[in-house]
Parts: C-alpha cells; sequence; structure tokens
C-alpha cells in the first residue's frame, strides 16, 4: 500500500532502521499524511478520541517506523540510539500540552548522575514528528507534519540538567507530594497514572518507603516551542508540513 511517498507491505513488519538517514527519511515520506491514512497502512482503525488512547499516535509512528524498543527503557529505535516523540501542534506552530519524557524511579531518582539518567538518555538523541492536532480537528483528518532530529545544545542539556538535579534532589529528600507543575523552567514532574488509585513506592521525609502515585519527567511546551522554531530556521529541516 503507498499513502503518499510511504510505501509499506501491511503483511509483514517494518524493519527497523539502521541509520538515522534511513530513519528520517521513511518518516520524511508520512509528512502530510492524516492519521486515517496512516493507521490504514498497517490495518489499524483509528479511535474516535483519543482519551484511553493517549498514546495511540506514539505507537502507530512506532510500528510505521520500525522501532524496537516497545515499552522497555531504551531508545525507541535501539540500533542507532534514537527515541521518537510525537509533539502535538496548533495550526500557528505551537505545542498543545507538555511532552512525555520517561517514567520516574521514585526510590533511585537521587541517586543517578545526570548523564545516566533516564531523562538525558531519552533525549539525547529525539526524532521529533510534529502533529497537526488541534482539538476540534477529527482524529482520522489530523496530520503529521515534517519530523526533523534533534540533540539538546549545550544551553539546552544545561537548563535540563539544572531542573532534573533540582526535581531529583526533592523527591530523593522525601518531597515528592510538595512539587507541583510550578516547578522546573523547562522539566517538571507530574503525576502519571490513569488514576489515583494507581500506587508505586516512594520515601518519605525519614527515607522510609511509602506508597505515592506515580510520577513522570515532563518537557514544558515553552521548552518544546523553542525546539520547533529553532528547527524551522535550521537551513537542514524543510518548511514545515502542517
Amino acid at each position: 500500500m503507498r499513502v503518499g511517498g510511504f510505501l509499506l507491505r501491511t503483511t509483514s513488519l517494518v524493519d527497523a532502521p539502521v541509520t538515522e538517514t534511513q530513519l528520517l527519511e521513511r518518516a520524511s515520506a508520512l509528512a502530510g499524511v492524516s492519521l486515517g491514512d496512516a493507521a490504514r497502512l498497517v490495518g489499524q482503525t483509528t479511535p474516535g478520541h483519543l482519551r484511553g488512547h493517549k498514546g495511540w499516535v506514539g505507537c502507530l509512528l512506532e510500528t510505521l517506523l520500525g522501532a524496537t524498543a516497545g515499552s522497555a527503557d531504551r531508545p525507541d529505535f535501539e540500533a542507532i540510539g534514537v527515541e521518537l516523540k510525537t509533539i502535538p501542534l496548533r495550526s500557528d506552530g505551537q505545542p498543545l500540552e507538555t511532552t512525555f519524557v520517561c517514567s520516574i524511579d521514585l526510590l533511585s531518582v537521587a541517586h543517578v548522575e545526570w548523564r545516566d539518567s533516564r531523562v538525558f538518555r531519552k533525549l539525547r538523541r529525539v526524532l521529533w514528528f510534529p502533529v497537526h492536532a488541534e482539538r476540534h480537528i477529527p482524529i482520522a483528518v489530523r496530520r503529521l507534519g515534517t519530523p526533523f532530529l534533534w540533540s539538546p545544545s549545550p544551553d539546552q542539556e544545561a537548563a535540563l540538567r539544572w531542573d532534573w538535579e533540582e526535581l531529583a534532589g526533592l523527591i530523593g529528600r522525601g518531597d515528592v507530594d510538595d512539587i507541583t507543575g510550578h516547578f522546573g523552567r523547562s522539566l517538571q514532574v507530574r503525576p502519571k497514572a490513569a488514576n489515583s488509585r494507581v500506587r508505586r513506592r516512594g520515601l518519605d521525609a525519614d527515607g522510609c518507603a511509602i506508597s505515592v502515585l506515580p510520577r513522570g519527567f515532563y518537557l514544558r511546551p515553552a521548552f518544546t516551542s523553542r525546539i520547533i522554531r529553532d528547527a524551522f530556521r535550521s537551513p537542514d529541516v524543510e518548511t514545515p508540513t502542517l
């Protein structure tokens, strides 16, 4: 089946990309394709809404592009060390929401160095895939934008590291329940659970294990907005398709 510039044998899985160039070419062929058409490439139906299907777009693209990590704590494209991040945008190119980075191991995060952290590993090399996703647009007709590869600049990494060390320190001191969305300029901690009954082990101020809501690290829209803006100023990235 061919949609736009993308050809897929729907009876077989997509081979994992072996180079960044191959991955980007494969992803770029999907630019401008609707989510409905993209889903049909792999024999899927498009959900009527994303409530309860929060990760559907990302999973669809993982299937189309040959991601191999699944739910493992490794980059989505393991052989080349690239993570896939979808980012829903308004018509003016502004992100609609925060971007999930990774879940937090509340018991160990304070004992890990920045370069060994999940956040750094997930953001070291990213294939960003914009999606025109204003909420009034039906899921099936929302369109994929122009993907691009990104690594944090020294300034961006410094900003992420500052927030991560501050937030990891608060978690390590047992103050996880005191962390609100106001903490962090680029990175923030938010609950990551389907409902309040889901619990994980954390630490209180005395270092004793307690039951708390799972948490995740998220990128603020202001941070991802700068990534988008800078990417499409680059001569190496085509004018965005939205």
